[in-house]
């Protein structure tokens, strides 16, 4: 009887535990507050925050400092990568053209082959030093950003050399994607007439987003269809009241995919640049065509041209995210850092193809 009532009582323990109160303060309830019942009024629409160039270049310099502070405290001293094993950065003129030198060590192509510019573009190899001379370690190469002119010119010479060989297999994937941007061009999308997510509708010279549109990309179709590409039709993609694309004609296609073929590599190359960077083939063969020496018979006299640069690209391809940034703002970061990698990526090309 001992035993049993011994265990019972170890059994009765844990639920005794349990029981105790865990504080001695008395409970207080809760005291609600009252809650309006008339709401105020909606809050007011966003404004877009003033952002100027100047405003932007100096926010960025602030980072870049900082990002510089973290990297020099994250860097390790033995690392080869972590240092500029040269001083000095100069263009040497060749018999086969210009090359840049790190000292006395010429700049190479991915492939190993010495980077080496055409005698005809004395300005592009200036520009490729410069970014050369701008890099703070030898880590920094291994990044297409840090040197755009640099990886640039070296797809011009790999379809070169691949051309050399009979091989047409980079020129021929190219020519793929140019006609697949084609079919999706920025230029050619345009918004519906009637935008329900629009609620101002209209800019300050009463222009809905899609005559603005129209209106920007009517002269770069004309230009094309009537001097680089004669008799062809480019058809808006977006019809008034639709969301579903429209194709080109098949001529269209062919022509522009024959035009493309023929290129110069340095051109060809140019063009992958612009269209990747825009987004619309037109965009880029328009800013192309502007300003290589293989179109001056398609070009006006200096009195009647009107230039097609950087800022008119680049207002093109970008247009509806101009006419969104300008009513709601920017956000900080992303659409800045967008809007002047555009500019910076179409005057590569310019420079790439003018030399």
């Amino acid at each position: 009887m001992d035993l049993i009532a011994r265990s019972s009582a170890r059994r009765l323990r844990p639920s005794v535990a349990l029981s105790r109160c865990l504080h001695s303060s008395r409970p207080v309830p809760a005291n609600p507050l009252p809650h309006p019942t008339t709401p105020g009024p909606p809050p007011g629409p966003p404004k877009p925050a003033a952002s100027t160039p100047q405003e932007r270049v100096a926010r960025k310099l602030q980072q870049a400092e900082l990002v510089k502070k973290g990297q020099e405290l994250k860097a390790k001293p033995s690392s080869a990568l972590k240092k500029r094993f040269w001083s000095n950065v100069h263009v040497k003129q060749t018999p086969d053209g210009h090359q840049i030198l790190l000292d006395t060590r010429p700049v190479r192509t991915p492939s190993k082959d010495v980077l080496t510019i055409p005698a005809n573009k004395p300005q592009l190899a200036a520009a490729i030093a410069l970014e050369w001379d701008l890099l703070v370690n030898a880590q920094q190469a291994l990044k297409q950003h840090y040197i755009p002119l640099t990886s640039l010119v070296s797809r011009a010479l790999d379809i070169e050399t691949a051309e050399a060989k009979g091989d047409r297999s980079i020129r021929d994937s190219i020519v793929r994607m140019l006609l697949r941007y084609l079919s999706t061009d920025t230029l050619l999308c345009w918004v519906p007439e009637k935008n329900t997510h629009d609620p101002a509708g209209v800019n300050d010279k009463g222009e809905s987003l899609r005559q603005v549109q129209i209106r920007t990309a009517q002269p770069i179709i004309n230009f094309l269809s009537t001097k680089l590409w004669p008799g062809v039709e480019i058809k808006p993609i977006l019809e008034t009241d639709s969301i579903f694309p429209t194709e080109q004609p098949q001529n269209t296609k062919e022509v522009i995919q024959g035009w493309a073929s023929t290129l110069p590599a340095y051109e060809l190359a140019a063009l992958e640049r612009g269209v990747l960077a825009s987004k619309s083939l037109l965009v880029a063969s328009r800013l192309l065509v502007d300003w290589s020496p293989e179109f001056v018979h398609l070009h006006e006299t200096e009195a009647n041209r009107q230039r097609f640069g950087i800022e008119e690209a680049a207002e093109a391809s970008t247009l509806e995210v101009s006419w969104q940034t300008g009513m709601w703002g920017e956000v900080e970061d992303t659409h800045d850092v967008d809007k002047e990698d555009v500019r910076r990526q179409l005057g590569s090309v310019i420079v790439l193809v003018s030399g």
